[in-house]
């Protein structure tokens, strides 16, 4: 892949995974170009199996192009593909906690984005005007206010579909408002989560903070009243082009213990009983995954997608070599986190 020849990706300013994409793209100096609306047609690029954003146009094995789509797998490529400034950690047991640490803003902290947005009226109010101007800036005001209407029922009907509903709520709300906390006082030592450079996790929390801390009123106003070291902090990650990326300026193991502990812990408390209690329901072919997280009772259908999160998670530890694997246990420990090494 040649490193002067842009990406191409469809992506939306709503979308967190289109920014933390962006957010990742412009720190590593990859060029790109992000098509708004629906450019498939128009420029005869394929359409994803599965419609979501943002999407990448790719060559496959066979030199065909594709659309792609998930950005975990998607960074994992650029970083084998274009070289410097890596946001993986070289450090195998280091680069393991990232990937859980990504993993989670990816698949847990977006819990609470969806949540927020759909679950409050001014929230469902703002996103319902603006997401579809997103799509369609020009759109008249007519066809706006309709997409509004089936664009914000649309998403509410859906909502089960993340388990937010009457019961999990406070347990999404009280886990969102002790992350702010948490990560403002990680942010007292060290301007990212794994040191004085970036990583992939950085960009994940940034993505569902973009949302969370940036558009959408209710998350927006307890990010301000309780962290908003949380919120400046969403406004730096958003461009680190010009940000160094010393080789020394990722934190030690040993000072992750220390560092890392009450995000790990947190976890540990919602994110790792949830997992394991969706792959307990998947096994078991069941429609509704049950669980309890903080101490609450948890419902929802069960999540193909995190079944396979658990499993690369999983599958990441095993192949560390014992050393690395003592280092994350050693880190891990008294979490909560350690449950999720299946035996």
């Amino acid at each position: 892949m040649a490193a002067t020849q842009p990406l191409k990706l469809k992506g939306a300013p709503g979308s967190p995974y289109t920014r933390k994409m962006l957010a990742y793209l412009r720190f590593r100096h990859i060029p790109y170009e992000l098509l708004l609306g629906n450019p498939e047609d128009a420029l005869g690029l394929p359409k994803p199996r599965v419609e979501l954003l943002p999407t990448f146009y790719l060559p496959n094995e066979q030199g065909v192009l594709t659309a792609q789509v998930d950005s975990t797998p998607l960074i994992r490529r650029f970083e084998a593909a274009y070289h410097g400034r890596s946001a993986l950690p070289r450090d195998p047991a280091l680069a393991f906690l990232n990937d859980l640490i990504e993993d989670y803003a990816d698949e847990w902290l977006t819990k609470a984005m969806f949540h927020y947005r759909w679950h409050y009226d001014a929230d469902i109010d703002r996103a319902g005007t603006i997401l579809p101007m997103w799509r369609g800036i020009s759109a008249p005001p007519a066809q706006l206010a309709e997409l509004k209407k089936i664009f914000a029922e649309r998403q509410i009907s859906r909502l089960y579909v993340v388990g937010s509903n009457d019961t999990t709520a406070p347990v999404i709300e009280a886990s969102y408002e002790r992350f702010l906390l948490i990560m403002d006082k990680l942010l007292q030592h060290h301007p990212f989560v794994l040191g004085e450079r970036p990583s992939s996790a950085d960009f994940a929390l940034y993505a569902q903070l973009t949302q969370l801390t940036k558009f959408d009123p209710t998350p927006t106003a307890l990010c301000l009243e309780k962290a908003p070291r949380v919120f400046a902090w969403t406004d730096i990650i958003d461009d680190l082009s010009g940000q160094p990326a010393p080789e020394d300026g990722w934190l030690t193991i040993e000072q992750c213990r220390t560092s890392l502990t009450p995000l790990l812990t947190e976890i540990g408390r919602t994110y790792v009983p949830a997992l394991l209690a969706n792959a307990q329901a998947l096994q078991a072919g069941q429609d509704t995954m049950q669980a309890t997280i903080d101490g609450q009772r948890w419902e929802q259908p069960p999540f193909p997608y995190q079944g396979k999160c658990l499993q690369w998670l999983n599958e990441a530890y095993r192949g560390l070599a014992q050393e690395s694997r003592t280092q994350v246990d050693q880190v891990l420990g008294g979490t909560g986190c350690e449950a999720i090494i299946l035996p």
